[in-house]
């Protein structure tokens, strides 16, 4: 994806509370999917 270290700190950043949300203790796959749409989403509105 072409991600710099800054960049994989704030999808976890976004995909932790996302798992906090669904109850489960650490996140998965669905979550970090989740994070990285959340990241693609900012990215086509502020670039």
């Amino acid at each position: 994806m072409g991600l710099l270290a800054r960049g994989h700190c704030r999808i976890l950043k976004v995909a932790l509370p996302i798992s906090d949300i669904d109850s489960k203790d650490a996140s998965s796959s669905k979550q970090l999917a989740e994070a990285v749409q959340y990241r693609r989403m900012d990215q086509n509105y502020w670039s």
